[in-house]
């Protein structure tokens, strides 16, 4: 048997939109050949006491060697397998595939390797004309107000906290938080911060990740030493399956309550190693002048989202499989963070998006699946160098170094998503660049947006 082949028996169906249900079946034959060259190279390589190397008799290396032979020949059978399937059948794969049984299934010399696995596909649809959108493009605009209100944003970041014996709206606790939804421990951390809600959030907060609208009544003002007790509803496009629709309760032992006091002004300038307050409000301009461009180039590529998502007509998932929602997030994280958002607020609008509406979860999955088929289509490539920039902007505007950023999205394996994002802005872009632009100022951009929503 060909090392790059295998013999399979396979048969495909339908498990909901964008989901197949393969049923794979590799004969008796192909599962004792794998086994017997395993055991084989095993034998060659086998240091058993009293023989010499490789000299081993063949039981004694299968009663001492068995289990892992069987456990490595049937996750490369496995692969091989599935790999084979998805060729043969020209099946675009998004995500890792998914099988309950798998794990409990033993591989046995004589008898066949029977399995199902589900993988999340591609759906079919017609993408409509790429070109000819007509397109609004708001000429950029940076007020005194606007840098004004960048630089309280810069004096509260540079500031340093102050421990306090009672909390008040705006403090932030820390301490240990737990959640459970029902007998199972979903989160156990220490070092939890949560922030007590300040008036304009109308009495909601975020809790381990999680949208809870009562969360100030429920909070109250904790003191260092004492626990509260938070209950809530798992928002149902939460990206750990046990969380969804379930009744969750969250413990928070207080061990600290701290205050945020703005740095100086003077202190400021002194520490960015500027001469002036004047130094100060031109470097911060210059920044809002390049969040701005970007701020611009978004919401011209949310019109164009928009077209697409309105026009293409495709069958969704009523609810979001856990794995589709964790890469939905983690795509919203990566836009949220090159747009420049503060990193809390960035968490705020995650945890809003985990609490949003199955239909709003649904439209973001339409539009991944849009975009990716119109990058094919457009054939959008994304170079090495793209994502080296693109985490040097992304860590530009949050003030840290390249290198450290490029490490956490490494060790969080966000990595790809910054490939996903920069190839989804290129053909965002290639569709821009065939679009009927007009230009307009902000006051008119924004009517023209209302007026549009309304109609």
């Amino acid at each position: 048997m060909p090392e790059d082949t295998i013999q399979t028996n396979v048969t495909i169906e339908d498990a909901g939109p964008s989901r197949k249900k393969l049923h794979i079946e590799i004969p008796a034959e192909a599962v004792s050949e794998k086994l017997s060259d395993s055991l084989d190279m095993i034998a060659v390589e086998a240091a058993i006491p009293g023989f010499r190397k490789g000299r081993a008799p063949r039981r004694l290396v299968e009663k001492r060697f068995g289990s892992a032979v069987r456990s490595e020949a049937k996750s490369q059978l496995v692969a091989a397998a599935f790999q084979q399937a998805v060729e043969q059948h020209e099946l675009k794969v998004i995500g890792e595939p998914i099988s309950d049984e798998l794990a409990d299934i033993e591989v046995e010399e004589g008898k066949p390797l029977i399995f199902d696995i589900e993988v999340e596909v591609m759906p079919e649809f017609e993408l409509p004309p790429l070109e000819g959108l007509k397109i609004r493009k708001p000429i950029p605009e940076v007020t005194d107000e606007m840098v004004n209100g960048e630089i309280e944003k810069i004096l509260i970041n540079e500031g340093e906290l102050e421990e306090r014996d009672e909390p008040e709206p705006g403090d932030y606790l820390t301490g240990h938080g737990i959640m459970m939804a029902g007998d199972k421990e979903i989160h156990n951390i220490e070092g939890a911060v949560i922030q007590v809600p300040t008036k304009d959030r109308e009495g909601k907060g975020m809790i381990l990740g999680v949208l809870v609208e009562d969360f100030e009544k429920q909070l109250g003002l904790p003191k260092p030493g004492q626990t509260v007790t938070i209950r809530t509803k798992g928002p149902e496009n939460h990206e750990i399956e046990d969380v969804r629709g379930a009744d969750l309760v969250i413990t928070f032992k207080v061990d600290r309550v701290d205050r945020i006091i703005p740095a100086a002004l003077g202190d400021v300038v002194a520490r960015f190693g500027l001469g002036s307050e004047e130094q100060l409000r031109e470097m911060v301009r210059s920044r809002l002048n390049e969040r701005a461009l970007v701020e611009q180039k978004t919401v011209m590529r949310q019109q164009v989202a928009k077209h697409l998502l309105d026009t293409v007509e495709l069958e969704l998932p009523e609810r979001l499989s856990a794995q589709q929602s964790a890469r939905l997030l983690h795509r919203r994280r990566m836009e949220l963070m090159y747009r420049g958002v503060d990193p809390q607020k960035i968490e705020e609008h995650i945890a809003e998006l985990r609490a949003s509406s199955s239909e709003a979860a649904a439209r973001e999955l339409k539009l991944f699946f849009i975009l990716s088929k119109a990058a094919d289509q457009l054939e959008i490539k994304v170079e090495e160098a793209e994502i080296n920039g693109r985490i040097a902007q992304i860590a530009a505007e949050r003030g840290e170094r390249p290198e450290k950023l490029r490490q956490e999205l490494i060790e969080s394996r966000q990595v790809q998503q910054i490939y996903q994002q920069i190839r989804e802005h290129k053909t965002l872009d290639a569709i821009l660049a065939k679009a009927e632009i007009e230009e307009m100022s902000p006051e008119e951009f924004n009517k023209a947006m209302q007026e549009q929503a309304g109609s």
